[in-house]
């Protein structure tokens, strides 16, 4: 990875941000010796290949790579998110397919917190300006259409907090704060024997690190589960 971030580096240049450095690579080789080492012990083990609960085994290796990704981030960094957010008048969370999809539970689960949170696109999304966060979910480091809109946040004073799994192909400029997820994406899944197809760890394991940060959102303004719940919609 130090040979990928070196090209990143000379391509778009010295990044404004700290990050932990992207793996995807080295995720793979982790995840991969961690579902051998099951898949060695599965062969002892009659009742998963042989009758009885014969998912036990396929479980663990889906979840090997979950496992690598939420350890590849601190503590520490998902408390500078909290605070960036807190400190935020407005936000707005962004993401493609399936990361979409995770940034959009992110949004709710903001918006349960007390933040006046919005989803891009939605049409009750208000303008960003200073103050203002924009969260972007960009797994494989570059996606045109999340970089439009970062660029938009940007021009307009907002300041851009983004989840990847490649900040060496991040541009230099796009965000102010970028927390790097060890997982593989579909930019780096050619020759994986991964059960997860294409970017699941990364979303599965962004899932639960942006809902450890909602709570930490939560905290920092002194509010409860209780009033969490409050501020659930009862139109369902």
């Amino acid at each position: 990875m130090e040979i990928m971030a070196e090209a990143g580096a000379a391509r778009y240049g010295a990044w404004p941000f700290e990050v932990t450095p992207s793996a995807g690579i080295r995720s793979r080789e982790r995840a991969s010796q961690m579902t051998t080492e099951r898949r060695t012990s599965d062969r002892s083990d009659p009742v998963e290949h042989e009758g009885g609960d014969g998912v036990r085994g396929e479980v663990a290796q889906a979840l090997a790579p979950v496992r690598v990704a939420l350890d590849s981030v601190s503590q520490a960094q998902l408390a500078e998110v909290a605070r960036e957010i807190a400190a935020a008048k407005v936000v707005a969370c962004l993401g493609a397919g399936r990361e979409g999809l995770m940034m959009r539970a992110l949004t709710m689960r903001l918006f349960h917190a007390g933040v006046d949170a919005h989803y891009v696109g939605d049409m009750t999304c208000p303008a960003l300006g200073e103050k203002d966060v924009l969260l972007v979910s960009l797994g494989p480091g570059r996606l045109a259409s999340i970089e439009a809109i970062a660029d938009r946040a940007r021009g307009a004073s907002a300041r851009v907090v983004g989840f990847t799994a490649q900040p060496e192909l991040v541009r230099a400029e796009l965000l102010d704060r970028v927390v790097a997820i060890d997982a593989q994406t579909m930019a780096s899944d050619q020759g994986s024997d991964s059960v997860l197809p294409m970017g699941s760890a990364f979303e599965i394991a962004l899932l639960v690190l942006t809902d450890l940060v909602s709570r930490r959102v939560r905290e920092l303004a002194g509010g409860t589960a209780e009033q969490m719940r409050r501020r659930h919609t009862n139109l369902e």
